[in-house]
Parts: C-alpha cells; structure tokens; sequence
C-alpha cells in the first residue's frame, strides 16, 4: 500500500502545509498551488520549518535535501495536470471552496482524483459544480496535521474512488474513517457540539478555560480540552463550521455571542496569538 505518486494541493496555509507534509514524508511528489508569490513563498517557509521538525523529532530517517527535493511550488494550476491527487485546502467558505475546486478540476487529468479538505461542507453541494462528481471526494484532515493520526473521508452520492483515498490515507500512517456526505460530517458535528457548550460555560462563568478543559482531559482522557482544541482549529473556523450547521441542522448549533464577540476582535486562536488562551511564545 503506497501514498500516491503525485500529489496537488491547492492552498498553503497552516492545513495545506500540514497535508504537503505529511505526503511528501510518505515519499510523493507535492506540488503546491497558492494564489501570488508572496503566499506561494510563505507556503514554502512552513513546509520547510515542517520537515524540520521531523526530522529533529525523529519522525522521519529522511534528510531534509530528499524530502524537499520533492517539494515544488507555484501560482499555476496547470502543474495539476500531472497529479493523481489533488487536495482543496482553502479557507472554509463555500463559495470559494467551489469556484477553486472547479478551477483545479479543469486542469487535471480525467483519472484524477480531487479532493475537498472540507470540515463541514456538503461535499454533494460542492459535487455539484464540478463536472466528474465520481473523481470528487472529502478528505478531512486535522490540524495540526503532522500529529493527528485521523482523516475523515467523506463520500457524496456520486463518488466512486473511496477506497483509493482510504488506502492513500493509511499509506500515510494515519488512520482513515468513511462517513456518509451529512452536516458536519462525525467529527466536526460531535466535536462542535462540545466546543459550544464549552464556550456557553465560560460565558456564564460556571468555570475557567483551564478547569473545563481539565474535566476533560482528565475526566474523559481527551488529549485536549475543548476550548484550547478550538483555538487550535481557530475561533474563525470553529464560527463557520457553527453557522453551517445552524443553517442544516438548527438552533442547537448557534453561536455563543461570546465566540462572535471574539472572532470580531481578532482573537482567533494560536494563529492570532490570542484566543481562549494566550499563544504568543507557542510553535
């Protein structure tokens, strides 16, 4: 069982850097595709600082000159042509998940496979703006991307290739569930469940931030509690996967004011510096 020889993505943020990572230690060739050079350029220093990390861990016995002699980075999509795989890493929007997907998908092959790194977005909605709804899958990794051992594979109604991504997932180490094309799919629906309440808690000063998280970590072996978990994922990201299934699912999913309040302010979580928790000296 091998990871797929070529591998696109489509985003270089925190989650597509992790997601070019962790292909590129399970030895694929990742091309990765951002929107000018100066973010084109980011992409790069995050991967680099990735691979890094892994081999001072210990987590791989590659050096760094072979694993980023794989490495490749631009602005055009026409370098997807040649991928087997293409993942979507963009930020968590819908229209712009679509309008990239469809983007990439004119320019790959037609054997190709692409996937949506999507947390909570029908992947049948996002299917149905793309001309080879079969080739189309989810493939929801966790960030930070490197430690997490989960990827949720989300099939629509159309796709064909669900086996190939669980074989290519397991190939990278990491242990693949399938779920059914649903709102918020199992991990994003339980896990925002629980991150609301948290959040709802902290509001009405039933505890602090550190003593609920603790209840979890130490009463139910959580290896996070839920509010430092949504400052990891980021407050932003936790808001949009909250408004989606509050527009799917209902009032049970609305957002506490105080988590507006603080995606308003900037206080997004460790990539702002600030959230539920104070970030700024934190990797």
């Amino acid at each position: 069982m091998t990871a797929p020889q070529r591998v696109g993505v489509l985003g270089g943020g925190r989650m597509g850097a992790g997601i070019a990572h962790a292909f590129l230690l399970a030895g694929s060739r990742v091309h990765v595709v951002e929107r000018d050079e100066t973010a084109m350029d980011a992409a790069a220093a995050r991967i680099r600082d990735a691979v890094r990390h892994s081999i001072e861990r210990g987590t791989t016995t590659a050096s760094a000159p072979d694993l980023l002699a794989a490495l490749s980075t631009g602005v055009d999509l026409a370098a997807f042509a040649e991928a087997d795989l293409v993942i979507e890493a963009v930020p968590e929007e819908r229209a712009l998940k679509a309008e990239a997907l469809a983007r990439a998908e004119a320019a790959m092959d037609a054997a190709s496979i692409l996937a949506s790194n999507t947390s909570s977005i029908s992947i049948d909605d996002l299917a149905a703006g793309l001309q080879r709804p079969d080739r189309f899958i989810g493939m929801h990794f966790f960030n930070p991307v490197p430690a997490s051992s989960l990827v949720e594979i989300v099939a629509g109604a159309a796709t064909g290739v669900a086996e190939i991504a669980r074989e290519w997932v397991t190939a990278l180490g990491k242990t693949p569930i399938v779920v059914r094309d649903s709102p918020g799919f199992a991990s994003s629906r339980l896990g925002i469940a629980l991150g609301l309440e948290a959040i709802r808690m902290l509001d009405e000063g039933v505890a602090s931030a550190e003593d609920i998280d603790a209840a979890m970590v130490l009463g139910y072996r959580h290896p996070t509690g839920p509010l430092r978990t949504t400052d990891i994922v980021g407050l932003d990201v936790r808001l949009g996967i909250a408004e989606e299934l509050l527009a799917q699912l209902g009032p049970r999913f609305a957002p506490p004011d105080l988590l507006r309040r603080m995606v308003a302010d900037g206080r997004l979580g460790r990539k702002s510096g600030s959230g539920f928790y104070e970030w700024e000296n934190d990797s």
